[in-house]
């Protein structure tokens, strides 16, 4: 392993810039500064893992990331947008858009089927409905689960229903893949199915960072982030 020190792909653009980024709370008359000045660049096609102790930052700095969140200093620019000093309708937008979400419970309507579940974000980005089952159907049978379309999620296997929410993070063709520990729910065999579609995702160009606690599911990035107390400790990247 080796520090980086420098932008390692030059020729392919940032997807995420980060600049003394700072997040505090206050918890009664205590101030927790989550965020103390993290400065981050993730270039186009990287696949990365923040890790960290519980306390760390790494929730509030995905949260930042994703968008559910802002600063309360520095800049944070995706795409080249400013988007730290956004309202609450820019970032829903860029949400939906820009950024596929995959979390550790699926975060499925259990009531409906997979490809209605896959089609939700298509539905709030206006898109018509014959392109929104084309799409939806394209995808969930880019995750292996073409036999598996019109069944609900009490009818799937746990890897099954992290298969349908990633699909539905792909299905905006976003910019950034950001998975919330997405193997925590699942056994050790199924996870590991998980982490090998998210290895075929990034040889095909996905931009993806996984927030996580297990060395494992980090080992698969190429990029291991490390923070302690809302400070980057460490940042280093697999030897070719």
């Amino acid at each position: 392993m080796q520090v980086v020190t420098e932008n390692p792909i030059n020729d392919k653009q940032a997807v995420i810039v980060t600049s003394n980024l700072c997040r505090s709370y206050s918890m009664g008359e205590t101030v927790v500064h989550a965020l103390r000045g993290v400065d981050l660049t993730i270039i186009q096609g990287e696949y990365a893992a923040i890790m960290g102790p519980s306390g760390s930052g790494k929730s509030t700095l995905m949260n930042v990331i994703g968008c559910l969140d802002s600063p309360d200093e520095g800049s944070y620019e995706l795409n080249g947008k400013l988007v730290s000093n956004m309202g609450d309708r820019q970032l829903a937008r860029i949400r939906n858009r820009e950024i596929g979400f995959v979390f550790q419970t699926f975060n499925l309507l259990n009531r409906t089927t997979a490809q209605h579940n896959v089609e939700m974000p298509l539905i709030y980005a206006g898109v018509s409905k014959k392109q929104r089952h084309e799409k939806a159907i394209r995808v969930l049978e880019k995750v292996n689960l073409a036999d598996r379309i019109h069944h609900k999620p009490s009818e799937l296997s746990g890897g099954q229903r992290q298969r349908v929410a990633i699909a539905r993070a792909l299905v905006t063709s976003p910019s950034l893949l950001l998975a919330d520990e997405p193997t925590g729910n699942l056994d050790s065999n199924t996870a590991q199915e998980i982490m090998n579609l998210f290895d075929e995702l990034h040889t095909t160009g996905h931009t993806i960072i996984l927030v996580t606690h297990d060395e494992g599911v980090a080992d698969h990035a190429q990029r291991k982030i490390r923070l302690l107390d809302g400070r980057i400790e460490s940042d280093t990247r697999k030897n070719n």
